[in-house]
């Protein structure tokens, strides 16, 4: 029993922290005149982690095909002998 009550007060923690969090994401981006600053600083950001992730992504790819293709050889090569 002891058990259930602290995990509502840690679910009831949790919900109030995010929130929190929530709430003072909406205020910032909804700002009238700081927030245009703080609006596009994170537009800026969300560009530049698009940015990254397209190039790790396109690094990922590039490291799967290459192991894909040697795959596809030693496959290859073991269906010849």
């Amino acid at each position: 029993m002891d058990y259930d009550h602290e995990r509502q007060v840690a679910n009831f923690l949790s919900g109030l922290l995010l929130g929190a969090v929530i709430g003072a994401s909406v205020a910032l981006l909804t700002a009238p005149r700081q927030g245009r600053k703080t609006r596009k600083r994170l537009k800026r950001a969300a560009v530049d982690i698009r940015g990254t992730a397209a190039d790790r992504l396109d690094r990922l790819a590039d490291e799967v095909k290459g192991k894909v293709d040697e795959v596809v050889q030693g496959a290859r090569g073991r269906l010849q002998s």
